[in-house]
């Protein structure tokens, strides 16, 4: 048996199917794709510039488009994801040091210390508070029962 390129453009794309089971992500499914239409190329007698040519443009142009195309069909109704000092905001800490006014003391929020400062007068150790904001490395907390009762969405609830 006479091995021909498109036996070889097929055998490359099985080889990027299998790989693509094996990796996370879509990154190796294009290129077999990309492969097929080399291999369908070559069995229809495209010579071999051809052939490279058209795996090029299919694998890289899916391999491109594949983001846009994934992010429409699953993630439209997706919210973006806080992090950092958006994703602290109105989060509940537990006082670790008693915080005076003027002198501050430490939270604990998402297992991390941090220096904190109240807002609205002093707040025993052991106590949940609510960031209200960041200020370079110091939050500024609130009372939890005092933050509740201030929020709109609590008010319409009846709390």
């Amino acid at each position: 048996m006479d091995i021909q390129a498109w036996h070889l453009w097929t055998l490359a794309a099985i080889a990027a199917g299998t790989l693509e089971m094996m990796l996370p992500g879509f990154v190796v499914l294009w290129f077999g794709v990309g492969a097929l239409g080399a291999a369908l190329a070559a069995a229809l007698g495209v010579g071999t510039s051809g052939q490279f040519a058209l795996f090029s443009v299919v694998s890289l142009g899916l391999f491109a488009s594949s983001r846009t195309i994934f992010k429409k069909a699953f993630m439209r109704d997706a919210s973006p994801m806080k992090t950092g000092v958006p994703a602290m905001l109105g989060q509940e800490a537990v006082v670790v040091e008693a915080l005076a006014e003027g002198a501050g003391g430490t939270v604990r929020i998402n297992g991390e210390l941090w220096s904190a400062r109240p807002l609205g007068g002093d707040v025993a150790e052991g106590e949940r508070v609510i960031v209200e904001q960041v200020e370079g490395l110091k939050l500024w907390v609130r009372h939890a029962a005092v933050t509740r009762e201030l929020t709109p969405s609590h008010k319409k609830e009846g709390f």
